[in-house]
């Protein structure tokens, strides 16, 4: 049937152009407010062609793509003969926008939609992300990088299912796990290097979920190198990593075993609770003498070099494993404390590996709970040692004071919701569940 025979409804029509015209306006409104040459008329009816091509069929649709991508050519000779330089990200926006307008005359809404805002976005977000990326080391660069090698090219790569009879060993699962690892913590890596400088509490917190250890490390470095004038300053970023590291631990439960959360987030709660509650009640300027340095300095690299993932991946494989076997010789007991000593050398993976072996039915889900808060609260007392190697009586005894308070609070509220309270969370944790 040829075009001029083909049958459109009037209200449909209507929508589906008004749709089109609006999201070409939307983006030309960006271009025009820059004072581009293509503003928010050229993208209004580039919008309103893209729109027009999809309502009438495929070949139109191209046909309009052709006639937009002509139009962006003299657009960029005009530029250039006028010794200017190439709209290329203009030019950009107007094909982006053109096939949105295909997408509305399709039918289309919500898609359409969103790729005009994210194309908005791009155009008006220019300084921030071309600062962003200058300002990027090249081992920030190269970890970016190796997070998408991890994604996109390792993971597709590793066999599907168990490698061996007991089902302890699953490359493919265990592999999504790191990439969860990896991109929670670059994340918070970004987040640590844009706000670390503002404040010993968030330089603490932020550090924290990175790597708990390495951020008291630094601050117990920190208060030797001062002589003791910023004891209470890293007594309260300590305290604050602490509680990052349990509130880490507990969200990487929720997204990998719900259920799991529900029977020990008691502990978690209680956990951060105190951690955070006992930093802030030392909030008070300190005695000594004032520090210039206020929110101190710390060495947090990028924590995904390859030989970090790697450690990660092989500790959390081993723990899993090992809990495996443990489950069969020992029962319970022996999957306990497997996550214990994993506790010893990364609360992350004891937590992933407990998380994994629930959600495969190898351990019951409150036992991983129970698993996920032991690897808490060795993580926890591990830090003591670090403490220690600030060689600062007061810092030592408080931390450790401090840490024993986190640990005994963490072992009742365990208990008390194993033994009595075993179902206080299961129900609003039901609708976050995996279906199986």
């Amino acid at each position: 049937m040829s075009l001029l025979m083909t049958h459109w409804p009037y209200l449909p029509v209507m929508e589906r152009l008004l749709l089109a015209l609006g999201l070409g306006l939307f983006v030309g409104l960006e271009r025009e407010r820059r004072g581009k040459e293509a503003g928010l008329r050229t993208f209004g009816f580039a919008g309103l062609l893209g729109g027009l091509g999809g309502l009438s069929g495929e070949n139109y649709a191209l046909l309009s793509i052709i006639l937009l991508g002509v139009l962006i050519i003299f657009l960029n000779l005009q530029a250039l003969q006028a010794h200017e330089n190439a709209e290329l990200t203009t030019s950009a926006a107007l094909l982006v926008t053109g096939f949105a307008g295909v997408l509305s005359g399709q039918g289309h809404t919500l898609t359409p939609t969103a790729v005009a805002v994210m194309t908005t976005a791009l155009l008006a977000w220019k300084r921030p992300l071309a600062g962003f990326s200058i300002g990027l080391s090249e081992v920030e660069l190269r970890s970016a990088i190796l997070l998408a090698i991890l994604a996109f090219v390792i993971y597709p790569a590793l066999p599907d299912g168990s490698i061996d009879p007991w089902g302890a060993v699953a490359p493919r699962e265990a592999w999504v796990t790191v990439i969860l690892i990896a991109g929670i913590g670059f994340i918070n890596y970004i987040l640590w290097k844009i706000y670390g400088d503002r404040g010993v509490e968030l330089t603490g917190f932020l550090g924290g979920l990175v790597n708990s250890s390495v951020a008291v490390r630094e601050l117990a470095t920190r208060v030797r190198e001062t002589h003791g004038q910023m004891t209470t300053t890293a007594y309260r970023g300590s305290l604050l990593a602490i509680g990052a590291m349990v509130l880490r631990n507990a969200i990487l439960l929720a997204i990998l075993a719900p259920y799991a959360l529900a029977s020990s987030l008691l502990a978690f709660v209680l956990m951060f609770i105190v951690s955070t509650g006992l930093a802030f009640r030392h909030r008070q300027p300190s005695t000594t003498a004032a520090t210039p340095i206020d929110a101190p300095f710390m060495d947090l690299r990028s924590p995904f070099s390859l030989w970090s993932v790697l450690k990660f991946g092989l500790v959390l494989v081993v723990i899993q494993a090992a809990g495996v076997l443990a489950q069969y010789t020992l029962g319970q007991v022996g999957v306990y404390v497997t996550s214990f000593i994993g506790g010893l050398f990364s609360s992350s993976s004891a937590v992933a590996a407990a998380a994994r072996l629930a959600e495969k039915g190898t351990i019951p889900e409150y036992v991983a709970g129970i698993c996920a808060v032991i690897a808490s609260i060795t993580s926890v007392v591990v830090n003591v040692p670090l403490v220690m190697s600030a060689h600062n009586r007061q810092l030592t005894g408080q931390f450790a004071w401090a840490v024993s308070i986190i640990t005994l609070v963490g072992i009742v509220a365990a208990l008390l919701q194993a033994l009595f309270l075993p179902n206080l969370f299961a129900v609003p944790f039901s609708f976050f569940a995996p279906t199986h």
